[in-house]
Formats: C-alpha cells, sequence, structure tokens
C-alpha cells in the first residue's frame, strides 16, 4: 500500500473495486447539476489571491467543525486575516477524522495542488505558502481549477430576480465547459417569510408587471422562467421543509396573496394553502418549458436566532428535520400526473428515515415514457458521506433501479469541491467490487463496469440533455 493516505486504491478494497474505479469512473467527465456556486467568479475567470478565499470562505461545513472545536468566530467568518483563518481550519482538521471532512480535505489538497501531506498545525503554514503561489497563477485561475477535474457540466443556482449578465457573459465567451443555471423561486413561495413584500417588489421590476393580485404573481413567474429558458436554463430548483399539497381554490389564494400585499397576516393554514397553490402552477409551467425540476426537502433552517441575526442564513446553523413527507408528497405528484404535467423530477430527502419513502415514492411515477423519470436524489447536505451515499445506494437499488440513477452532485460553494463526484464514484465501485467479491454480483466486468459508468456520467448526460 502506497505511504501516502490519498493513494491509488483509497476506499478500494478489493481487485474489482479497483478495476471499475480505473476502468469504468476515474476517466468519466463531471457533470454538476446542482451547486451554488457564483457564476460571476466563473465569467470573470477569477484568480484567487490564497486558498482560504477559494475554500473556506461561504463553506459551512467547515465553519460548524471550527466552531465545535472551540474556534472563536473572528477565525472563520470574522475580521482575522486569511492566514490566521487558514490555520484555525489546519488546527481543526486531525479533529474531524470519521467525518467526511478529513477526507474531502486531503482528497482536495491532492487534486488540485498534489500536496499529499497530511494538515494540521505543523503543516499549516508550509501548505498555505505552497498553495498560495500556485493560485497566484493563471494555470490556477477560476475556469481552471473546473478543468483540471475534468468538468463538463457545471449548473449554478439563481434567484427568479437574477438578470443573468454572468451567464449571458459565459456563454459569450470560448468556455469548453457548459454554465447553465437552475431557477430558485423560494422566496416567492414562503408568503409569511420576513421580507415578503420586498421581495414581490423586486420581482415586480425584474419581470416588468405589477404584482397586485395572485394572477399577476403566476404571470410575473411565468415571464421570469420563459427568461431563464430563453438563457439555457432547463433547471429548476426548490429548498423545502416538506411539498405542500392542500385543498385551494383560486378566489381562496388572491384574497390571501392580496391579504399579505397589504400587510394583514396571514395565517398559518392561509400560507400553506398560497404554498400548494404557486407550488403546483410552478410545476405545470415547469412541464410547459419541459425542464427537470428538484425537490431538496427535510431541512430545518436558522435554528440558531441569534447567530441568524449576525450572520444571516446559510452560515451553519441548519440541521435534519423530521416533517412528515409521504403523504402530501404524494398527492403532489399525483395531481400533475393525472394532468399529465409531471415534468421529470429529482426528489432529495435531508433525513435518512425518509431513504425508503423517496425510493418507493419515484416507482409510483416512472410510467415507462422516459428512463429514470422521477428520481431519488443521491445523498444530500449531512448525507453526502461515505455512510450516507452507501444508505441511499442501497434503498435505490432494493426498491428501484440503480443502474437508472443519475449520480452525484456538489450541493457546494467552493470551486475545490468536486472531487466529492470521484469519492461517490470510489464508495460506489468499492460497494459493488464487495458484492462481486462475495459471490452477490457476477463477475461481468463489461455489464457491471458499463452501469458504473451511467451512473458516473451517461445517465446525467442523457437525462438532462445539455
Amino acid at each position: 500500500m502506497s505511504t501516502k493516505f490519498i493513494y491509488d486504491n483509497f476506499l478500494l478494497e478489493n481487485k474489482f473495486a479497483e478495476e471499475l474505479y480505473h476502468n469504468y469512473a476515474k476517466q468519466q467527465p463531471i457533470i454538476d447539476y446542482h451547486n451554488h456556486l457564483p457564476p460571476q467568479q466563473i465569467a470573470d475567470d477569477t484568480i484567487f489571491s490564497n486558498i482560504t478565499n477559494v475554500w473556506i470562505n461561504g463553506d459551512h461545513y467547515k465553519w460548524r467543525a471550527m466552531r465545535t472545536l472551540g474556534v472563536n468566530e473572528e477565525f472563520i467568518t470574522g475580521g482575522a486575516s486569511d492566514e490566521d483563518k487558514f490555520k484555525n481550519w489546519a488546527k481543526t482538521v486531525p479533529y474531524t477524522m470519521r467525518n467526511p471532512l478529513y477526507h474531502w480535505t486531503h482528497l482536495e489538497l491532492a487534486r488540485y495542488f498534489d500536496i499529499h501531506e497530511l494538515l494540521n498545525e505543523n503543516s499549516a503554514e508550509r501548505i498555505y505558502q505552497e498553495t498560495k503561489e500556485k493560485l497566484n497563477t493563471n494555470a490556477y485561475s477560476c475556469q481552471n481549477l473546473l478543468h483540471k477535474v475534468n468538468v463538463e457540466v457545471v449548473c449554478t443556482t439563481e434567484d427568479p430576480i437574477d438578470n443573468l449578465e454572468h451567464h449571458q457573459k459565459i456563454a459569450k465567451s470560448n468556455l469548453s465547459i457548459k454554465v447553465s443555471t437552475a431557477f430558485r423561486p423560494d422566496k416567492a413561495i414562503y408568503i409569511n417569510n420576513e421580507g415578503y413584500n420586498s421581495y414581490i417588489d423586486l420581482l415586480e421590476n425584474a419581470a416588468d408587471i405589477s404584482i397586485n393580485s395572485y394572477q399577476d404573481l403566476c404571470d410575473a413567474l411565468k415571464s421570469r422562467i420563459e427568461f431563464f429558458d430563453k438563457n439555457g436554463c432547463k433547471l429548476c430548483d426548490h429548498g423545502l421543509d416538506q411539498i405542500y399539497f392542500e385543498n385551494f381554490t383560486e378566489n381562496e389564494v388572491n384574497l390571501i396573496f392580496k391579504k399579505k400585499r397589504n400587510n394583514q397576516e396571514v395565517s398559518n393554514k392561509e400560507a400553506l394553502k398560497f404554498q400548494s397553490a404557486i407550488l403546483l402552477f410552478l410545476s405545470e409551467t415547469y412541464h410547459e418549458f419541459e425542464w427537470v425540476q428538484q425537490f431538496h426537502l427535510g431541512a430545518l433552517r436558522n435554528n440558531n436566532e441569534r447567530m441568524l441575526r449576525v450572520l444571516g442564513p446559510d452560515t451553519g446553523w441548519d440541521s435534519i428535520g423530521d416533517y412528515s413527507q409521504a403523504q402530501k408528497l404524494s398527492k403532489f405528484l399525483n395531481t400533475l400526473d393525472s394532468k399529465d404535467k409531471l415534468t421529470k423530477t429529482i426528489l432529495y430527502n435531508l433525513n435518512p428515515a425518509d431513504n425508503e419513502v423517496m425510493a418507493t415514492m419515484i416507482g409510483n411515477f416512472n410510467d415507462g415514457s422516459i428512463k429514470g423519470k422521477v428520481q431519488y436524489g443521491s445523498g444530500w447536505w449531512f448525507l453526502d458521506q461515505k455512510d450516507g451515499m452507501t444508505k441511499q445506494i442501497n434503498a435505490l437499488s432494493n426498491m428501484g433501479l440503480i443502474s437508472c440513477f443519475i449520480g452525484m452532485l456538489t450541493d457546494s460553494r467552493s470551486f475545490l469541491s468536486f472531487p466529492r463526484h470521484e469519492y461517490f464514484r470510489r464508495v460506489l465501485c468499492n460497494l459493488l467490487g464487495d458484492e462481486i467479491k462475495r459471490g452477490e454480483l457476477p463477475n461481468d466486468m463489461e455489464w457491471i463496469g458499463k452501469m458504473v459508468s451511467d451512473i458516473s456520467y451517461n445517465n446525467a448526460k442523457e437525462y438532462f440533455k445539455f
């Protein structure tokens, strides 16, 4: 075995796993169909001044670990120098053993910088300086970081009010990597969120439509969908605690929306009716435009109100929620399907207790019209680690067809996160290799290798038609 921690056969425990990974998975391009990368940095081909800027800033996975170790916020999101922030992360890394951060950290150092030294307090200064020297060259520009790991498609996530200027700039450039976007209209759905009316005012300006009624809102959102579609968008995404499905009438929903626009209180029951209506409208519109819709379900967000006030959302204060998912999700999908308006759909759960719920739910609406039309998405957020990936793969295998699965995504804000695809592929190949070794699968490398290639790349290529 190599003395390197990240060596050629990392996570691959037998010769079958090794053959599957090296011959069928390793060289496949990456289609990263959901992430939160800033498109401006791609458009501008940003050169990062140091590793903190590209690796630690914005990464709430790392922030949570540092806070747990007792690192002061000054060295996480505060005013400390970039070098001091990196050194505090380096001090934290040895304590992350058995957390996926330990694996990801060393995979990313190896793949982008050819650094195989373990990151800790003793190596921090050397690694900071070596990565800084490399990052300050054109070879490590934003676009070249994507090229280094064989990225073919990147799909960022934008709000309906976004003018997509950075995507337009990228489209006119010579970049060989396909960069698209996904439409994320959550702020238009959550009617009782603070600042809802202010957001609708921004949507009015973006759509150039006065929004005084529920129909106006629908017209404005459809106008933005048309705009996104003209700019190459073929996906949407929703981050919801659960799918909403309450009975409603158009008149009820219109009155609820007008109450809100008049700054009157909307009850929880009224909010659920409104959210149900707008979600169905959006999904029917996605079908009209032949988009893929994604639903990320089950996060309990912004638990720490004190830190939310200080730092804002998406800064590391979210956790797994225990919402009821099955019944309303079924009714929602069934309503769309009964109208023949169910578009390609990907379901992601954050609570692992819902794995089998999602794995069986997709089978209810895979109607033979499209291969893998309704997908059970990869392990997400707290579940995008070895154990979470394995459990998702097993649930889908046991209750569906893993061979139709469209594989991994990063869901990340960092340009150094793409080795997560490699991590997923190694986990997949080791799982299959182990079953070949035990005789649970045949030693048919041609067929199982094809399945690995399909899950790693080909299925997503066919599904999204980028």
